[in-house]
């Protein structure tokens, strides 16, 4: 019979050691992707609070973009765990997008609900990556499935905040 300390030692006790280089790289391209639209939503809300005059939407934007820090700072954890370093970058389509919002700012003004119909676009995209991430779920521990779908359920809120602020207009 084996003692106890011989059972303990078959036993992986960090993430990294219990899948193969190609799967802990592929977990950290797939957090990765979320680290990155995240830091679009940073910069995205962070644009969008400088484009309104408005104290409620300041406000709101600046919540969410401080949630998508702390969103972030949970998903880099994971990266590490599996060998992989957090991106600093934020998605082509993001960078794009800001640059949309600047043109349509100078043609509408600092209008309300102009403001609110980009934040929604850029929500969508930040549920459509969420999903697309969890699509990939055969490739990823049960952990971060868990991460990533309460990660998107915390988006979602927003998302309908947003997108409940822009029907109003």
């Amino acid at each position: 019979m084996k003692d106890e300390n011989q059972f303990h030692e078959n036993i992986p006790t960090d993430h990294n050691k219990m899948f193969s280089v190609e799967a802990n790289e592929r977990i950290s391209d797939v957090l990765n992707t979320l680290v990155e639209i995240n830091n679009d939503r940073i910069e995205g809300y962070g644009h969008a609070a400088d484009e309104t005059d408005e104290a409620d939407l300041q406000g709101l934007f600046y919540a969410m973009a401080a949630k998508s820090r702390i969103l972030n700072s949970q998903l880099a954890i994971e990266v590490r765990k599996y060998g992989g370093k957090p991106t600093e970058g934020t998605t082509t389509l993001g960078k794009a997008f800001r640059v949309w919002m600047d043109f349509k700012a100078n043609l509408t003004g600092k209008n309300r609900k102009s403001i609110l119909m980009s934040c929604e676009f850029g929500e969508d995209a930040a549920q459509d990556t969420y999903e697309s991430a969890i699509k990939n779920r055969s490739e990823l521990p049960t952990d971060i499935i868990q991460l990533i779908t309460d990660q998107k359920a915390q988006l979602r809120e927003d998302h309908n905040r947003v997108k409940s602020l822009r029907a109003r207009e």
